[in-house]
């Protein structure tokens, strides 16, 4: 995994070189000290993850971010001597953040973690085509697409593999920075995709509600509901899990109460 450095500070860039390179599979691909050097490299590089200064000299990790543009940007791994930037951080969708001084096993976990999204990624376009061979009926001969039946499965990475979900199967779907997790069977799926997409391929199933902005719940899936403060409940499902609703998403939540299961 190709990885930038990005720190003013010669002797802290000097120290996360020395811990990548004893990492297997990490390459150090440059060192930055300034955003504009940084802003290129990123664009000429084209890293897979960044490890990112807050603050360099005048000039903020987060002015790096906005020239690239949150979408364009590598995975970014914060490296910091503060943490008052933390939640600005996640914000813009970093992975991580690391605290100076650097602790080798977290940034080795952190970079561990970049690893493993980096190849659901490589997976991703993959999936989206099987996805769409079971989602598109029309036939190669036909001048019109004949509509979309409700989708029936997922596409899914495990492991090395791509499997299949039943839609009936799954319990619940949360949301994941530019992820989703979807909860089937006992397990938990990572498909790389948003909220508001999966909510919409799913709506004509007519048995998922958004129960909170983050959440979609299978109404075939609930045991129980728990008042828990005004407008809002736990939602016990049949495994054991529970779902906080909000009370934003009072109108889906009618709909899960009126539901048969």
């Amino acid at each position: 995994m190709r990885v930038l450095i990005v720190d003013d500070e010669p002797l802290a860039r000097r120290g996360l070189r020395r811990e990548l390179d004893q990492i297997p599979g990490m390459m150090a691909v440059g060192e930055c000290a300034g955003r504009d050097e940084a802003v290129r490299a990123i664009v000429e590089q084209h890293p897979d993850v960044v490890l990112l200064d807050v603050q360099l000299g005048r000039a903020t990790a987060f002015e790096i971010i906005e020239q690239i543009g949150v979408d364009a940007m590598p995975f970014v791994i914060f490296v910091s001597a503060y943490d008052r930037h933390a939640l600005k951080a996640f914000e813009v969708h970093a992975l991580d953040y690391v605290l100076k001084p650097i602790d080798p096993d977290r940034l080795r976990e952190a970079l561990e973690r970049a690893a493993h999204l980096m190849a659901l990624e490589q997976g991703a376009s993959l999936t989206e085509r099987l996805e769409g061979l079971l989602a598109d009926r029309a036939s190669p001969l036909a001048r019109e697409p004949v509509a979309r039946a409700p989708v029936e499965r997922l596409v899914v990475r495990d492991g090395d593999r791509l499997s299949f979900v039943d839609i009936d199967h799954i319990e619940w779907i949360e949301s994941y920075g530019n992820y989703v997790r979807v909860h089937a069977n006992g397990r938990t799926h990572v498909l790389r995709t948003t909220m508001a997409r999966m909510a919409q391929r799913l709506a004509s199933r007519g048995t998922f509600v958004r129960v909170r902005r983050s959440a979609l719940v299978n109404v075939r899936a609930v045991a129980m509901l728990e008042r828990y403060a005004k407008g809002m409940f736990v939602v016990h499902l049949r495994s054991g899990a529970k779902v906080i609703s909000s009370r934003y998403h009072q109108a889906h939540l009618r709909k899960l109460l009126q539901a048969d299961g």
